[in-house]
């Protein structure tokens, strides 16, 4: 008899990490973890549900830059299980933020005709793995990186609707009833992604 839970007996058939691939122009490289790549959609959205920040990088007249920026997002599926309605392919994800109608970031996404190319990176439950030596500490995290593009909300209702899901991600609060003049005071901007990955280290159990 075996003491072994289902999850490692999993992890036995699950390769540790990827030595074959090589960056090859216009594809995208897998994720080298394997063991620590998440697939399952539902999985992902709950990381980014966890979330409260995300980094933003772009190129711009002045450079490459970055910039952390409080988020809501939504989710359109392509695909949805038939029973329980949960999405099971990589659809579309939309993240909505928030600034002033000017600046560098505003700026960059009418430079680029309202399409601006953008990455992305978003992290939480981070927890320090204390290791044998100094060498082998290490961080438990979760994590979603992902391309995008990046542009100006116009449309007043789609406005509304972005700044009702970021106060609904930061405070929990959902449909705050925002006016058209309230909207009209900010930018609202989005990132439309279909390129995402999420990846989970965990804090190894303790053996007893």
């Amino acid at each position: 008899m075996t003491d072994e839970r289902p999850e490692d007996l999993a992890a036995l058939h699950k390769p540790a990490k990827r030595h074959d691939e090589k960056t090859v122009a216009g594809e995208h490289r897998r994720m080298r973890r394997a063991d620590r790549e998440v697939t399952d959609i539902a999985q992902m959205l709950d990381i980014v549900r966890h979330c409260d920040v995300v980094h933003v990088s772009y190129v711009d007249a002045e450079g490459l830059t970055i910039v952390p920026m409080n988020f809501g997002f939504t989710y359109d599926a392509e695909k949805l299980d038939d029973d329980t309605g949960t999405p099971v392919d990589t659809g579309m994800l939309t993240l909505y933020m928030h600034s002033a109608p000017e600046g560098r970031k505003y700026d960059a996404m009418l430079a680029a005709g309202n399409a601006l190319p953008v990455a992305f990176e978003m992290n939480t439950d981070r927890e320090i793995i204390e290791g044998r030596t100094w060498c082998n500490w290490g961080e438990a995290f979760k994590s979603v990186i992902g391309n995008g593009t990046a542009s100006i909300v116009t449309d007043v209702d789609e406005k509304i609707r972005g700044l009702q899901l970021l106060m609904e991600q930061q405070m929990g609060t959902a449909d705050i009833p925002f006016t058209p003049q309230q909207a009209a005071s900010v930018a609202v901007w989005k990132i439309e992604s279909t390129r995402f990955t999420a990846k989970i280290h965990a804090k190894p159990h303790k053996r007893h």
